[in-house]
């Protein structure tokens, strides 16, 4: 699948003028704001479906959130295509949210980070993050029942992993899954308690920076310290501290949302739940499949245009900001043969949940890890897991990018 051509600059006779949708284009694409909401909180929107149909544009939609005109992509094809090509950012300016940039200091940021984060380094870290998920279920067998899966085990398992990954002491893990809890999910935090816990934990970063360059050990941080320190000319120290702090965003957030939200899909159905306890091998495509078929209403990944490009058999003129729903890209009919059948066995599963091109997550053999991890541990700690409410029953947490549940409560 190749990346999206360049338009020219000179539009061909027959395109349709900016803005225009194409014959029966009213009639077969949904209207409304977007991100679209569900009628259950496990199953897709309907208007995914309608916008992957033949012959419907990628629509100009209203973001709800702030009103601004966004061009939605909702197709394999179109999505793969935009994540994959270079030219478009992920963000107005060079500076990403994270802070680790979008162009070429962005790509900088990716060679640094894949230098030391290998899948040997993952490896080594396995029994860490066995350990971990192990202490979290001690705490919640030991709690009361039902229990919430998301707040015991869901939110802090990833960031406590991303803490051991970079040498951050125990003692201080519950501080960073406070501060990183407060960045991602602004919506539950006033502006100055976000802009207060933001501070702290660059000052804490910037404080673990210089203990580990003074006390180096066979973590993350020390071996980027070992890289950047032999580089010529070596980046500096604030280089360190924004690659830790996005480390920090995209471990936590993503991992936490998902784990949080694959049990319930495989709960609510018992007949999943018990292929895996009758056969782990099957974990592996399960984590594959369970992230193919996440429902994720997220805003989706946006890219800034800076020059026209052809998508979706029409032009989407220079200026336009593009979504990229990759949870139903991921539900394509093309690609997925039965894509609304969760297959435990799925293979070929070429999703997207991870990405594509030069932005896909570069933390994937982590996530991939710690999600084999998590269904390891539930299923021989708690092989009678079982969902306390029905799952249509489950809220959705609102303010965070990648989507999740305000509690799951789980029995056993």
């Amino acid at each position: 699948m190749g990346e999206a051509e360049v338009a020219d600059e000179t539009k061909p006779e027959d395109a349709k003028p900016e803005g225009a949708k194409p014959d029966g284009a009213e009639a077969r694409c949904p209207l409304g704001d977007f991100p679209f909401a569900t009628e259950h909180p496990l199953e897709p929107p309907k208007e995914w479906a309608a916008l992957r149909a033949e012959g419907c544009p990628i629509p100009e939609l209203t973001l709800r959130s702030t009103g601004a005109p966004v061009r939605v992509l909702t197709r394999y094809e179109d999505v793969h295509a935009m994540l994959s090509d270079p030219r478009f950012p992920r963000d107005v300016s060079e500076a990403g949210p994270d802070g680790t940039g979008t162009g070429e200091r962005h790509q900088r940021w990716r060679r640094l980070v894949g230098q030391a984060l290998t899948a040997k380094r993952v490896a080594a870290l396995r029994p860490r993050i066995v350990a971990i998920g192990h202490a979290l279920v001690d705490v919640m067998e030991a709690g009361p029942i039902p229990a919430d899966l998301w707040a015991g085990f869901a939110y802090p398992f990833p960031v406590r992993v991303v803490g051991a990954l970079l040498g951050v002491p125990e003692a201080d893990w519950d501080r960073l899954a406070y501060w990183s809890g407060a960045l991602f999910s602004g919506d539950r935090y006033g502006e100055r308690e976000t802009r207060t816990a933001r501070e702290e934990l660059l000052a804490y970063l910037g404080g673990q920076v210089a203990r580990t360059r003074s006390a180096p050990g066979d973590d993350l941080l020390s071996r980027l310290i070992e890289i950047t320190d032999a580089a010529d000319p070596r980046p500096p120290e604030a280089v360190l501290v924004q690659i830790a702090q996005g480390l920090m965003h995209a471990g936590h957030e993503t991992t936490s949302s998902v784990i949080g939200k694959l049990v319930p899909v495989l709960l609510d159905d018992r007949s999943r739940w018990q292929r895996l306890l009758d056969d782990r091998s099957l974990i592996r495509p399960a984590v594959e499949e369970l992230l193919r078929f996440d429902v994720n209403r997220g805003p989706g990944m946006p890219r800034y245009l800076t020059e026209d490009a052809q998508l979706g058999g029409e032009v989407i003129p220079k200026g336009s900001t593009t979504v990229s729903v990759v949870a139903s890209a991921n539900r394509d009919e093309r690609m997925f043969p039965h894509p609304d059948h969760l297959d435990l066995t799925r293979t070929p599963n070429r999703h997207l949940a991870f990405g594509a091109g030069a932005h896909s997550c570069i933390g994937q053999a982590l996530a991939r890890t710690e999600l084999h991890v998590a269904l390891e541990i539930l299923l021989d700690r708690m092989p009678d897991l079982a969902l306390a409410v029905p799952s249509s029953e489950l809220a959705r947490r609102a303010g965070v990018l990648t989507d999740s549940f305000e509690q799951v409560p789980v029995v056993w």
